[in-house]
């Protein structure tokens, strides 16, 4: 009887970290890992070294120092006297302002002209398609120029608004007006407000918070969130009847009535801008600046999103809308509950791209004047102090941050709304 065994495994040998195929990728990783820490320790002690030699150690007291520089448009109180760390966070909020509106305004826009470009009628689809075609091929700062350059030609002065002489007239029964300055509308009030609350304190970071816009967009909010639950109802009613009951109007009770109760309680009303002397008084300035960053980017990111919204669109079987149709489902319920849930599998990833793009495009509003947060902390206080380094790792862990945030934000929406598979 022959009994085979089998042949003893080799014991380790240093060489086998090399020549065998079990252990060698590990060892080149390794390897590259501890040459890559290496080179950073040596950049960054090189640079710490150099800097210690010319006189500039690396330091953040700068940012505790006045700003001594005004900024024309911003969400809270700022002087020049306050510190660059004031009005770097002033920065940082338009930033925000801007990223959030050109988001929700390109996303909007986006949709529509990538359902335009699907639209059967040719010339709406080919108006679509040049609009696509002209803004995503011209590189965004030569837009944002552009509207720059529109709004402060084409627009009056406010002395156009004066007299009986007048050339220029105010909108929206005398409540809007356009003008080469700016944009006045009317700004919300109230005869029994809350308060304000104030935050971080008396720090640089300090700012207040209006009680009264506090309680209101909670209200606002919670009606929303109201109404997404009576919609769970209906899609759970449907699901065991067949029938899907009319809710329309109990979503708009729950948003609009609490909120205009609210309002009502609040003694809301509108300012309006009033042109006294060279210049408008009153009201909310929204300047040039802002509003040409915000329609340049808009437009210019909605021509890519457009792209994306139709690619999905198309990347869904045309199997799923006749068989729905099949059913009796109206259009629009097709294209709410059997084509957008499954092209959001195909939109989302690549609108979470073209946010971030958005956000760091807006970098470029110095090109027009507005007051960023690369324009505060990455230009005027980077020249004054002479902290190039310190405030270009600000500027750079700033951008980091908030699109992490807006990945983070984007891929849990997409999670929630992807299909699951039984």
């Amino acid at each position: 009887m022959t009994v085979s065994a089998d042949p003893d495994k080799a014991s380790f040998k240093p060489a086998m970290l090399i020549y065998d195929t079990r252990y060698r990728s590990m060892t080149i990783q390794i390897f590259v890992l501890i040459a890559f820490i290496i080179f950073v320790f040596w950049l960054i002690n090189n640079t710490i070294t150099n800097l210690f030699e010319l006189g500039k150690p690396i330091e953040f007291r700068f940012l505790s120092e006045p700003a001594s520089y005004d900024i024309n448009q911003r969400l809270i109180e700022y002087s020049s006297r306050d510190t660059h760390l004031r009005a770097s966070f002033v920065g940082l909020l338009n930033t925000l302002v801007v990223a959030a509106l050109g988001c929700i305004t390109a996303t909007v826009l986006g949709v529509f002209i990538g359902i335009g470009r699907l639209s059967k009628n040719w010339i709406v689809s080919k108006i679509m398609a040049v609009y696509v075609e002209v803004f995503r091929n011209v590189p965004v700062l030569l837009w944002i120029l552009l509207a720059m350059a529109i709004m402060i030609e084409s627009l009056p002065a406010p002395k156009a608004f004066r007299g009986d002489t007048a050339t220029a007239s105010m909108y929206l029964s005398d409540s809007v007006a356009f003008t080469n300055r700016g944009v006045y509308i009317p700004e919300p009030l109230f005869n029994n407000p809350i308060g304000d609350i104030s935050l971080f304190g008396t720090s640089s970071m300090r700012f207040d918070v209006s009680l009264d816009l506090l309680v209101i967009l909670i209200v606002f909010f919670g009606g929303i969130f109201t109404s997404f639950k009576i919609k769970k109802w209906a899609d759970r009613t449907q699901n065991i009847t067949g029938v899907r009951p009319t809710t329309w109007y109990l979503k708009a009770l729950v948003i609009l009535v609490p909120t205009l109760v609210l309002l009502w309680a609040l003694g809301f009303y509108l300012g309006y801008a009033e042109l006294k002397g060279f210049n408008f008084k009153g009201g909310t300035h929204l300047r040039n600046s802002l509003i040409a960053l915000w329609i340049a980017l808009s437009l210019y990111t909605a021509a890519f999103i457009a792209e994306i919204v139709r690619a999905g669109i198309l990347a869904v079987s045309s199997g799923q809308n006749e068989a729905a149709a099949s059913l009796g489902l109206r259009p629009g319920r097709i294209m709410s509950l059997v084509i957008l849930p499954q092209a959001l599998r195909v939109i989302v990833p690549p609108l979470i791209s073209n946010y971030l793009n958005l956000t760091k495009n807006s970098s470029l509003a110095i090109a027009v004047g507005y007051m960023d947060v690369t324009g505060t902390l990455g230009g005027i206080t980077l020249n004054q102090t002479g902290r190039e380094l310190e405030c270009i790792l600000m500027l750079m862990l700033v951008y980091w941050i908030l699109s992490l945030s807006i990945s983070a934000v984007m891929n849990w929406y997409n999670n929630s709304v992807k299909l699951v598979e039984r």
